[in-house]
């Protein structure tokens, strides 16, 4: 057989390799993730949801969801397990290293906006007004009224 004929095979073959090797490594890595769980952990399940380890069995994991609610999940439900820091910083919203300079946002954002004061010692004929049409500088030099009668397109067109 000639060698060009093969080249699509021999290049197909090596991308699933690439590919499987690369899911494998993730698979490892998530296998060694779950294995350094321990009890008080902060983790993330694959659904989103955010939770303390209880309880470590051999493929389940009790979970605290809130105060005294526990649940039963597949070791394998568990998408990321948290440093603790990070873990009360998404659920309690306690920042470890907040810095004392960073400006608070109000809940009602009414007061984040400003409303422009009128002028009261101005008349109403004295406030700017607001010009959203065309100025006369803008405007085309000479008539604005075609040469051959046509509104818009060519000057032959029918």
């Amino acid at each position: 057989m000639n060698l060009v004929t093969l080249l699509p095979f021999i290049v197909l073959i090596g991308a699933m390799f690439l590919m499987t090797r690369s899911a494998k490594k993730k698979q490892q890595a998530a296998a060694q993730m779950r294995d350094h769980m321990t009890p008080g952990t902060g983790v993330r399940t694959i659904g989103g949801m955010y939770a303390t380890v209880k309880e470590i069995g051999d493929d389940t994991v009790t979970l605290e969801l809130a105060p005294g609610v526990h649940a039963i999940f597949a070791k394998n439900s568990i998408g990321a397990v948290l440093e603790d820091a990070e873990y009360n910083r998404i659920v309690h919203g306690i920042d470890a290293d907040e810095a004392t300079d960073t400006p608070v946002v109000p809940d009602d954002a009414s007061s984040l906006t400003e409303e422009p004061k009128a002028d009261l010692t101005k008349g109403e004929d004295e406030a700017p007004k607001l010009d959203l049409g065309k100025k006369d500088e803008d405007a085309p030099k000479g008539d604005d009224e075609p040469k051959d009668g046509k509104s818009d397109g060519e000057a032959g067109a029918k």
